[in-house]
């Protein structure tokens, strides 16, 4: 059971954000510090990756573990109530994402999608970005 009312619950949910959240702005930081340009949220490639390399044909996603489900990851619990909303909801939102993915890489665009829980490690993350996007594009 909820134990926040209707009214308090769509509040808190409509706070939410969906760009410029804390784990993209870090993923932004780290990126920029390998000297790389990039564009944000374009609206032209499947799923509007949040960081666009053009001249690299690269794309990064910043995922949240619980909003599209990262596999065996505890942030992607589900909550307790409105189950059935919830796991349809959310099911999708994973199976969007796959397609996006999928469209980009026939596509020949690289894509790296980075977990919100691998935020903690920034070193590692630094070290998985750099690789990403050093990378040339016949070792994808």
């Amino acid at each position: 059971m909820d134990t926040l009312t209707p009214v308090e619950r769509s509040k808190r949910m409509a706070l939410i954000r969906g760009k410029s959240t804390k784990p993209e702005l870090l993923v932004r930081k780290i990126a920029r510090s390998f000297g790389h340009t990039f564009g944000l949220h374009a609206a032209d490639l499947p799923g509007r990756p949040d960081l666009v390399f053009p001249r690299l044909r690269k794309v990064i996603f910043v995922h949240g573990c619980y909003w599209h489900r990262h596999p065996g990851c505890p942030l992607a619990r589900l909550p307790k109530s409105k189950l059935r909303f919830w796991v349809t909801k959310l099911t999708e939102n994973r199976k969007r994402d796959l397609r996006n993915i999928a469209k980009l890489r026939r596509e020949k665009w690289g894509v790296c999608v980075v977990w919100e829980c691998q935020l903690k490690n920034t070193v590692s993350l630094a070290k998985r970005i750099e690789r990403f996007l050093e990378a040339s594009n016949a070792q994808r």
